[in-house]
């Protein structure tokens, strides 16, 4: 099995400050730079995984950068290189401490709150006699969700709550409002053309110093997104089927056949290698579909000797 790389601990020149999150590692940079680290780390339900998956972080970073440049017509982002397949490059924003997830299917969450009786989700109200990956008739909704600090989980939260509480001004969320929208449809564009449906999707924005409202993080992976395939969903809904997904829903499904949900008491299944292997395969096959081209694996004989590397020699240009 590959190496993979789950912690890092590098000293880049001019560091100042780190931050570690459930997926990536963030250094700060006193040019006020960030080097964006994409781990092998698998988090579900808010709880990362004992063990890494190989090419995880180099298949988000590639695909989260991909898409990075082809909507940046739609809304500047913080990106400006990517030295290594592990990392991403770019200027410090401050980010809003909302997400904006955009959905058009009643699928994962959505479907789970709608299961259990609800029928408003952050404000939104939600007709009945839906079926789980139905189409939502006002397709799509924007159900935000309060970005959590520390790992814990992260809250549905509603456009009013949040203009209310002034978490984020009533200007600048009709500004993220309308970046949503416009990089969901551009998604749902790009995933036609490979035969697949943009199910939903999170972006997470942030300010620049001189105020400019950026995309950050991830965008369309198979992380912060889910895709169906197109091809047989309506036969699948009809006969009342499970839709065949590219998404990380299959661990979260594996992780709950298991019985474990991220609640208090419950013990995270042993993951053999044989498993680890499979999810890798996994990763790289919703890879392959999302891009549209095969993926190159990257040298895993070292990792963080080639990540530093890669950084290093960019930043000394």
């Amino acid at each position: 099995m590959a190496n993979t790389i789950t912690t890092t601990n590098f000293k880049f020149p001019k560091q100042k400050s780190v931050y570690k999150g459930k997926v990536r590692d963030v250094y700060h940079l006193y040019n006020d730079l960030l080097v964006m680290i994409a781990t092998d780390r698998l988090s579900a339900f808010d709880v990362v995984m004992p063990k890494g998956i190989p090419y995880k972080g180099q298949i988000l970073n590639q695909i989260a950068t991909k898409f990075m440049r082809q909507t940046e017509d739609i809304v500047p982002n913080w990106l400006t290189a990517t030295p290594d397949p592990n990392v991403a490059i770019g200027h410090l924003c401050e980010p809003f401490k909302v997400e904006m997830v955009i959905r058009g299917y009643l699928a994962g969450h959505s479907a789970r709150e709608y299961k259990v009786g609800k029928r408003v989700l952050c404000g939104v109200p939600l007709p009945e006699g839906l079926r789980e990956n139905d189409i939502f008739p006002q397709h799509p909704i924007i159900t935000p969700a309060t970005k959590a600090d520390n790992g814990l989980h992260d809250e549905d939260i509603s456009k009013e709550e949040i203009i209310n509480k002034g978490i984020v001004t009533a200007e600048d969320y009709t500004l993220l409002e309308k970046y949503t929208y416009a990089l969901f449809a551009r998604g749902t564009e790009i995933a036609a053309k490979r035969g697949l449906i943009l199910v939903d999707t999170k972006y997470e924005f942030g300010k620049t110093k001189d105020g400019k409202i950026v995309l950050i993080d991830e965008i369309h992976t198979p992380d912060s997104s889910r895709y169906f395939y197109k091809e047989g969903y309506e036969e699948r809904q009809e006969k009342g089927e499970p839709q065949k997904q590219l998404s990380k829903e299959f661990v979260r499904q594996w992780l709950m056949s298991n019985g474990f949900q991220g609640k208090e008491g419950q013990k995270v299944p042993e993951m053999t290698d044989a498993y680890v292997e499979s999810v890798s395969e996994r990763y790289i096959e919703l890879y392959e579909n999302i891009m549209g081209e095969k993926f190159i694996k990257a040298d895993a004989s070292n990792i963080e000797k080639r990540i530093y590397e890669n950084v290093l020699s960019y930043l000394n240009k």
